[in-house]
């Protein structure tokens, strides 16, 4: 059994590690830190701590550093989630309450989190299964020309251009807006777009064309609402922290430029106490990102949609930092979408 000194031995040497990126020494943690015993008592704690795998001597007679399960030990029984400053909170506050609509917010939010955390941030679009039509507008261009605006109650706008096969006035374009939000508002996307696949035969027979013409659009649109997507900022982060990686970092930039993978990482974890998910080094390795941490948190949409935001990186990081500011920028975008 580890001891609590030892695990205290254990604590210093991933935050030494992590702040300087050099193997950690017994002579250097009785220097840096007052644990009131000789160098030798703090050997005999490393040396248990290394029995048990919690960390490991990269070089022969070197100093130690953590192992994938020691950051694990770390995580699950001695991270300290330090509170964010005012400075901290105040800049997501007036960084995120800029924001125009759900596009730009999600944007936001992965630029605030990187350069809060200095990883890669990483935001999911809210599940919108359970969305639903808020407004439908139609935006004459040409006589022949049209912008649909597809608004759900997540925040969501999507905006398309079709082209009509005759002249649309305004007072067809008026009866066709009307019947649209009559039809459509508040049903579920799945309804929606049942609905518009015969919501054509409310009108003549002559405008019928025109109608399913917007109304393919508008399928098209609610498909997309429907897919799972994903934000990414700070890409290069990685290249920073590159010596961290054994060999090269393609392989990482690669995985995590598959969506589906990261998605599918995201849908297997459950957050801690804290409220934070945290995977570590190997618990990875299926998703080919085995010398990566992930660090992610759900927020939930106005709609009811829940959806995940965090940060990836190596393993060595600032866990007690970035836990805490995914987890306060997850609890802002909660509130800030449900007032929306």
């Amino acid at each position: 059994m580890v001891s609590d000194r030892s695990l205290e031995v254990l604590r210093v040497i991933v935050q030494d590690y992590v702040a300087s990126r050099e193997p950690v020494g017994s002579k250097s943690i009785v220097e840096r830190h007052a644990f009131g015993v000789s160098a030798a008592t703090i050997r005999n704690d490393m040396a248990l701590l290394e029995e048990e795998e919690l960390i490991v001597a990269p070089h022969t007679s070197s100093g130690r550093v953590p192992t994938d399960k020691g950051y694990r030990v770390f995580v699950d029984q001695l991270a300290d989630l330090r509170p964010l400053s005012g400075a901290q909170r105040q800049a997501i506050e007036t960084f995120l309450g800029q924001s125009i609509d759900l596009d730009d917010v999600l944007a936001r939010t992965v630029r605030l989190l990187s350069q809060l955390t200095h990883q890669v941030a990483l935001v999911q679009y809210p599940t919108l299964t359970r969305s639903r039509v808020r407004h439908i507008e139609l935006v004459p261009l040409a006589p022949r020309r049209l912008m649909t605006v597809f608004i759900t109650d997540t925040g969501r706008v999507e905006q398309k251009l079709v082209d009509v096969s005759s002249d649309i006035d305004d007072v067809f374009l008026g009866e066709l807006r009307t019947g649209l939000n009559a039809t459509l508002s508040g049903l579920l996307l799945s309804d929606a777009a049942e609905k518009l696949t015969t919501i054509g035969e409310h009108f003549a027979p002559e405008r019928r064309e025109v109608v399913a013409q917007v109304a393919r659009t508008l399928i098209g649109q609610t498909l997309e609402n429907r897919q799972d997507r994903l934000l990414m900022a700070g890409a290069a982060n990685l290249v920073r922290t590159e010596d961290d990686f054994d060999g090269s970092i393609f392989p990482v930039l690669e995985a995590i430029e598959e969506q589906v993978t990261l998605l599918k990482l995201f849908g297997e974890v459950d957050g801690d106490h804290h409220g934070v998910a945290v995977t570590i080094g190997r618990e990875n390795a299926e998703f080919g990102l085995g010398q990566t941490s992930v660090l992610s948190s759900g927020y939930t949409s106005s709609g009811g949609g829940i959806a995940r935001l965090g940060v990836l990186g190596p393993t060595r990081m600032d866990y007690s930092n970035n836990m805490a500011a995914v987890r306060a920028v997850a609890r802002y975008l909660t509130r800030l979408l449900g007032d929306e």
